[in-house]
């Protein structure tokens, strides 16, 4: 009797907390190109998919794994790891949640179409126990496998197959690209791509709100003078990001307040390995020049991170040497000094590459995915013009930029990473190891990048229980992708946000946005 008592009256202080909030606002300067969880591997997508839709497992407020669709799991020997599913939730049009909605899910994820399809490569079989167990079959030990698909998002079987949308659709639309039914705390109520989004809090979600919004608009704002002007006039009550060079002067206003951090997210350049010919500038349909690893080596020492830091991060930034922060879990702290910025050892390589007087090609970059990634490449191209490489550069929204790099419409391209997983193993699998769509590896390596020794060493890393064995396998592969030179890691991209000064939020550093931690004060 006490406890219905305790539980009624916390519902209603709950329900009228949410009855005094106001309209929440956000901005941020890219929106999500798809509501369809398996059609774009993308941040933006997986956080604000992340308020609709739900995984079986979910990160915390400090990035610990926790259940969500699954109340606990097991490893079945080496063999697996068994779900035990969460009874009792509904998806938002009502329709219950089971053991079937997640083999579906996995199967439309792991699909050819799926732009999530690596996140499975480990996987042999998934089979359904009962209603309410899975166990998903792995065909080596794999101690990872739970936090590798925190962002593996379930769909209503009966949904998908009432709209058309059993296959993801990520080079084309259905009924799932504008529109979503999940089981997440908040249901999506309206989508005007480009424009806004609507979310609203879903009434019989299986988890205690934490949050007091009554409803929640997205606007997606790429100029950066107009989101901190909309964060001053209160039109917003968050933006993200704030730009750097606004930060000092927004941190003294009365009514806003920074939250700041360190991304996991590494952005770094990347390289046509398998072109035979240039597609851009003045040296369109030359040999490729990237193919030679002193060239690529010549980039890396021509680029001065040290001044791209200082002068547009304003001292936010941390310089990268590996395709993961320091941060994450197997990080080579062996490795961590990067090539020296030095113009003359650079020319030297080039000319003993063959390229004495340099060389033109087209340098392609998002202008709406990162921060100041526009400036940023700017920046890259008057450094290696140094070293006489000319770059033609080519800036363009996010929407456009992934189908270029997806169709090889590049000769060097800017490229942001943060691994899922917290791991070190997450950018080998997609971005080192050598694109296989069988076994579904390297689904964002655009340059091609290929390496016999990295394929041999990534399904032991994944196996691999031992922890010092398992450091040093990661550590001989980022020792690889430097001699190699297979990226040019720059910086670890900082987070810099603002907002009211009214309002309470957890900042994470995979820069996922998760209303059910906000409140409206």
């Amino acid at each position: 009797m006490l406890k219905h008592l305790a539980t009624a009256l916390l519902a209603t202080t709950l329900l009228a907390t949410t009855a005094q909030a106001e309209t929440f606002k956000w901005a941020s300067k890219t929106d999500p190109d798809t509501m369809d969880p398996h059609a774009s591997n993308s941040a933006p997508v997986f956080s604000f998919l992340n308020n609709v839709y739900e995984g079986l497992v979910r990160r915390d407020k400090d990035m610990v794994i926790e259940g969500a669709l699954a109340e606990g799991w097991e490893p079945l020997g080496d063999k697996g790891w068994r779900f035990t599913l969460r009874q009792g939730v509904t998806f938002h049009d009502g329709a219950e949640f089971n053991a079937e909605d997640v083999l579906f899910s996995y199967e439309r994820a792991s699909s050819e179409a799926a732009d999530t399809r690596s996140w499975f490569a480990p996987v042999s079989e998934v089979k359904i126990v009962d209603d309410y167990t899975i166990d998903f079959m792995t065909t080596a030990p794999n101690p990872i496998f739970p936090d590798s698909i925190a962002n593996f998002m379930i769909m209503d079987k009966g949904w998908a197959e009432a709209n058309d949308s059993t296959v993801p659709a990520k080079d084309t639309e259905t009924h799932a690209t504008l529109n979503a039914n999940g089981t997440g705390p908040f249901v999506l109520t309206e989508r005007q791509p480009g424009l806004k989004t609507v979310l609203t809090p879903f009434a019989n979600w299986w988890d205690t709100a934490e949050h007091n919004i009554t409803r929640a608009e997205f606007t997606p704002i790429q100029n950066p003078a107009t989101s901190v002007a909309a964060l001053l006039s209160g039109d917003v009550d968050l933006i993200n990001p704030v730009p750097i060079q606004d930060a000092a002067r927004l941190e003294q206003t009365a009514d806003v307040k920074i939250i700041k951090g360190i991304e996991a997210r590494v952005i770094m350049l990347g390289f046509p390995h398998q072109a035979e010919t240039l597609k851009y500038g003045a040296d369109a349909e030359k040999p490729n020049p990237f193919k030679d690893v002193k060239v690529r080596q010549a980039v890396a020492q021509a680029v001065n991170v040290d001044a791209i830091l200082t002068t547009i991060m304003r001292g936010s930034a941390e310089a990268a040497s590996q395709l993961v922060s320091p941060a994450m879990r197997g990080y080579s702290p062996s490795l961590a000094a990067r090539p020296a910025t030095d113009v003359a050892t650079a020319k030297t390589l080039l000319t003993e590459a063959g390229y004495p007087d340099g060389f033109s090609f087209g340098l392609k970059c998002s202008n709406d995915r990162y921060l100041n990634d526009e400036a940023v490449c700017q920046a890259i191209v008057s450094m290696l013009a140094q070293i006489g490489i000319k770059a033609e550069l080519d800036a363009m929204p996010v929407r456009n930029y992934w189908p270029e790099l997806r169709a090889d419409n590049f000769d060097m391209y800017l490229l942001g990473w943060s691994p899922g997983t917290f791991d070190a193993e997450h950018p080998i699998r997609f971005l080192a190891a050598t694109p296989n769509a069988e076994k579904k590896l390297g689904s964002w390596n655009f340059g091609d990048f290929s390496n016999t020794r990295i394929d041999e060493l990534l399904p032991q890393i994944q196996s691999e229980l031992d922890d010092t064995k398992r450091q040093a396998m990661l550590d001989e592969s980022a020792k690889i992708l430097q001699d190699e030179v297979a990226y040019v890691p720059l910086y670890v991209q900082p987070l810099v946000w603002g907002a009211r000064k009214n309002i309470d939020l957890t900042q994470r550093p995979d820069d996922f946005f998760l209303l059910r931690w906000v409140t409206v004060n």
